[in-house]
Parts: structure tokens; sequence; C-alpha cells
């Protein structure tokens, strides 16, 4: 909720520190390297500080910070903020992931998909909650501004030139992100209570009674997932970002169809991840990122054969946003079973994500608009759906080849001991 309340209510914050949405994109830039910036610092310090104190501590930042954006009256000041929320969701994502690892370990595969689902579902509520529980964003106050193109809207050092802070005139605004920043408070006060909870009982107990396994190729794996996670996350925002203007420009769709088709797609990301809380119980983490492979694969291929079909459009999207769903959480749980993850491990993958969320779609930006007649969204999304693939065969030769290899030593060494004891038998 934290992060997707930004979309909706971007445009009043622009509005409120009376900037243009062209000259605050700087919001989103400076968001995307404070998560990068707090999947690291979450990966170093989880391994030495309390995870449940780090959680409470982030996610109380949070909430100052979602109390205090919707007084911030300049650009940088807002910018500033925004990076911090980056920051402490950088650690919350790490710290997240890290912590159910440390608890259920290899068994943990239903709690990622329920951790992951959480994000879809947040996504999901807190437009809602922003456009419709809210009401519209009339301001609330008397305001009387004559002209609709306020000069100080394109004129950023006027802009930055008032007060620091100041309350916003559309109260939405306001009851929009305290009510978030509220609930964000409550979910900070039962990590703290956990934290002081498990300080008497000696958390590290429980945790350190995990198996400790390392894989023969730890790093190579960590590496592979990497790569695999910067494809996957790139692929995944890249179809959520540009489906709508490749389906109006390239396809022809009406925009209320081609938003149709935008929600068709985050509808069933978030339906499937729901539905992989169960399917976890009784499917192998591999199992399920090979369906998800084989989903995404073929949906994606008969989007770019057939990519003036909206029929085909609709139902590969469907597909596709199904597909996609469980492959980051599965992956997580996947290589936990062969090599035990810490937050320096797990920093290091998300990390690759994060820069497949920021690199690819940027890419495809900037392809498409050289290239407007072709449809480079389809044909970036089949190339990772290809790479990934081909990808996760590798991971897992190499992850189960000194196992299997293990396995064989032991037999034949079990061989020639009932060997040798039938000869000392005869």
């Amino acid at each position: 909720m934290n992060v997707a309340i930004l979309g909706p209510t971007f445009q009043d914050l622009a509005t409120n520190v009376n900037r243009n949405i062209s000259s605050l994109s700087q919001i989103f830039v400076g968001r995307a390297f404070g998560y990068l910036s707090g999947s690291v610092i979450g990966g170093l310090l989880f391994d030495s500080v309390n995870h449940f104190l780090l959680l409470g501590v982030s996610t109380l930042v949070t909430t100052v910070g979602l109390y205090l954006v919707p007084f911030c009256k300049t650009a940088v000041l807002l910018i500033i903020v925004m990076s911090v929320f980056g920051v402490s969701f950088g650690i919350l994502d790490t710290g997240g992931n890290v912590l159910i690892l440390a608890l259920w370990g290899d068994k943990g595969a239903p709690h990622l998909q329920a951790l992951h689902f959480s994000f879809a579902l947040g996504a999901f509520l807190a437009p809602l909650l922003a456009k419709l529980a809210l009401g519209t964003t009339e301001p609330a106050g008397n305001h009387t501004e004559p002209d609709p193109l306020h000069p100080a809207l394109n004129q950023s050092a006027e802009a930055d030139s008032g007060p620091v802070f100041g309350a916003p005139e559309d109260m939405n605004l306001l009851w929009a992100y305290a009510v978030i920043g509220t609930y964000v408070f409550i979910v900070s006060s039962f990590l703290f209570v956990l934290f002081f909870k498990k300080s008497s009982r000696g958390p590290k107990a429980k945790m350190s009674a995990q198996t400790f396994r390392r894989a023969k190729y730890h790093r190579a794996l960590l590496c592979l997932l990497f790569v695999f996670f910067f494809f996957y996350v790139g692929a995944e925002v890249t179809y959520g970002s540009y489906v709508f203007s490749f389906a109006t420009t390239h396809v022809g769709m009406e925009e209320s169809e081609a938003a149709g088709l935008n929600s068709i797609f985050w509808a069933t990301f978030a339906a499937c991840r729901g539905l992989a809380i169960l399917f976890a119980t009784c499917l192998q983490p591999g199992t399920m990122i090979v369906l998800s492979n084989v989903g995404s694969l073929a949906s994606s291929f008969f989007l770019v054969l057939f990519d003036k079909s909206p029929v085909c459009l609709w139902v590969a999207t469907s597909v596709y946003g199904a597909s996609m769903a469980t492959t980051f959480p599965s992956g997580v749980s996947w290589i936990e079973q062969y090599t035990t993850i810490h937050g320096k491990s797990a920093a290091f993958f998300v990390v690759g994500g994060t820069l497949g969320e920021m690199a690819i779609p940027a890419a495809v930006g900037l392809l498409q608009g050289k290239y407007p007649d072709l449809p480079v969204i389809l044909y970036t999304c089949l190339g990772s759906a290809v790479f990934t693939v081909i990808l996760f065969p590798v991971m897992y030769k190499l992850a189960t080849w000194p196992l299997a290899h293990q396995h064989k030593a032991n037999r034949k060494s079990e061989d020639q001991r009932a060997y040798s004891l039938l000869l000392a038998g005869l």
C-alpha cells in the first residue's frame, strides 16, 4: 500500500508542491535508488541485528514519512521523503524473505507465497482507498485559484521558494496517507511486541536450529539467481507498465478497454499469488517455477504471434499475469532447499530484481520510441521468458549435481560393504 499509493495520488502531490507531473518525475528515481539502498542495507544488517527490531524500526520510519507527505510543500522535500520510503521498503522486502527463511527454512514456501501475495493485495487496495473509499480529490478548503494553468506549476524555482511544510488544501490526500500511516504504525507495534517477546526467550536459538546447508557452487547459484530475477522482474514490470499504451497504440483499443486489459493482468497476478499459498503446500518450488516458466513462455509466444488480435491479447495477458505470479517466492524457496540464505545472500538477488525493474522498462521505453511500429514490449517479454526457461535447468543442474554425485558415491560404498560382508560370510 505504501508503494502503490503514489500512483493514484501523484497528480495531487504535484499540485500540492506547485509542480507539473513531468517536473516531479524524479520522485520515482529517488524511490528506486532508495529501494536499492535499502535492500543492500537490510541484507548487511539482518545478519547482525534482531530481525523484528529492524523491521519494526523501518516500518516506524515509514509511518512518520506517510504522515509527513501531505504536508510537504516543496518538491525537494517530497523527493527526500519518498527516497526514505524506498529505503524502508527495501529493508522490508529483503527482511521479510530472510525472516521467513530463518523461521521455517525450506518448509517456508507457503509463507513466502503469502508474503508476496500481500504485496499484490496492497497494490490492489491502495488505489481503491485513495480514489473510491475517500472520494474524489477535490480540495476540501476554499480553493479560489482563478486560472487552472497556474504559472507556478511550471516554475520550479518559485515552487520551491515557499514554505517547506503546510497543511494540504486537499483533505482527501491527507486522509489517504494518514489511514495507511496508521495501519503501518499498528504493524510496527506488533513487530516491536515480537521483538521484546522473543528477546526474553532468545530468538537466535530457534533460528540457529535450522539445518545449515551450503551448496558446492553457492556463489555461482546466487549469481545465476540474480540474473534470473533480473529478467523475470524486468519483464513483469515492463508488461504491467506498458500494456495499456501498447493496446491503445498498436492494437487500436479504446482507453477504457485497455484499462481493463491492464487490470486483468494484475488481477490474475494477484489471484494466482493467493492460490499459490495452497499450491505451495503440495507442490515443490521447482515444479511451480517450471509451470510458471512454461506458462509465461507460451503466453508471450502467442502474444508475439498474434500481436494484432484483441482476443489473443485478452487471453494471453490473463495467462501471462497468472504465470508470472509465483516465480519470485518460488525461486527464494527453491534455492533455500540447496543452500542456506542469509541477509547478504537475500539482498544480492533482491538487488538483481530491482535492477531489472529499473533497467528493462527504461530500455523498452527507449526502443519503443525508436521503433514505434514494432511490438518491442512483446519481444522483450518473450526474450525474458526464453532466457529464464533456459537458465533454470542450468541452475537446477548446478544445485543438484554434487548431491547426485554424492548419492552415487554413497551407493557404491554401500555395495562394496555388502560385497565384503558376503565374502566374509563365505
